[in-house]
């Protein structure tokens, strides 16, 4: 029995499903290579992308990846966030339950609001230690952990940034699409078995699909 906060970081998840796994991407050989050797000692299975589509090609190889550290500056743009933001956006939409921890040494209050409206799991400022990295990483598999049991439970826990002045309707909206792409995502994109976990018709997921363009990542 997991009797607190401290065993519950470490215990593994049930079923197999999650694994202490996380994707490093930054295009500095020499720290990305410190980092992963670091975090390979403290336990994490590293694979290590420079750039944006390196990191892209990592998800079509490996799917359940859900845990990763992402440095903003990405070449070929390294001194903006450009691309690091642009790959924070285009993996969520890909796997909606990822865990993404940015790294910055730039404009960090920029930096930091963008991120999070962009649903970043956490933000640290370069050079971040090994241990700050660490302890990141192991509050994102918590949280992971934690979401698979509500999702066991029929339950999801969702990140929604909505403006105040667009009013509920559009919030509402956002919800609607996120729990879409979830539960799509949780499937496989599997529409059958994701009407049955919605309590819907398939008919009205074929709906949805149409409505927000929601796609198999290729």
């Amino acid at each position: 029995m997991v009797t607190n906060i401290d065993e519950l970081r470490e215990a593994p998840a049930s079923g197999g499903r999650s694994h202490r796994s996380v994707l490093l991407v930054e295009d500095d050989p020499a720290l990305s290579g410190y980092l992963s050797s670091a975090l390979t000692e403290r336990g994490w299975s590293v694979r290590v992308a420079g750039d944006r589509l390196q990191a892209l090609a990592q998800f079509s190889a490996n799917t359940q990846d859900s845990l990763v550290v992402l440095d903003l500056g990405l070449p070929p743009h390294s001194s903006s966030m450009t691309e690091g933001l642009l790959l924070l956006g285009e993996w969520l939409q890909k796997s909606p339950a990822s865990k993404i921890i940015v790294l910055t040494g730039q404009d960090e209050k920029a930096a930091a609001l963008e991120a999070v409206r962009r649903g970043a799991f956490d933000f640290l400022i370069k050079p971040a230690s090994v241990a700050s990295i660490h302890s990141a990483l192991q509050r994102a598999d918590l949280f992971k952990r934690t979401e698979l049991q509500l999702s066991d439970a029929g339950e999801a826990r969702l990140h929604l940034t909505a403006r105040l002045s667009e009013g509920p309707k559009e919030a509402a909206a956002g919800a609607e699409e996120q729990l879409l792409r979830r539960t799509l995502a949780a499937t496989g994109y599997n529409v059958a078995e994701a009407a049955r976990q919605l309590g819907m018709a398939r008919e009205h997921v074929y709906y949805y699909l149409n409505k927000y363009g929601l796609r198999r990542p290729e």
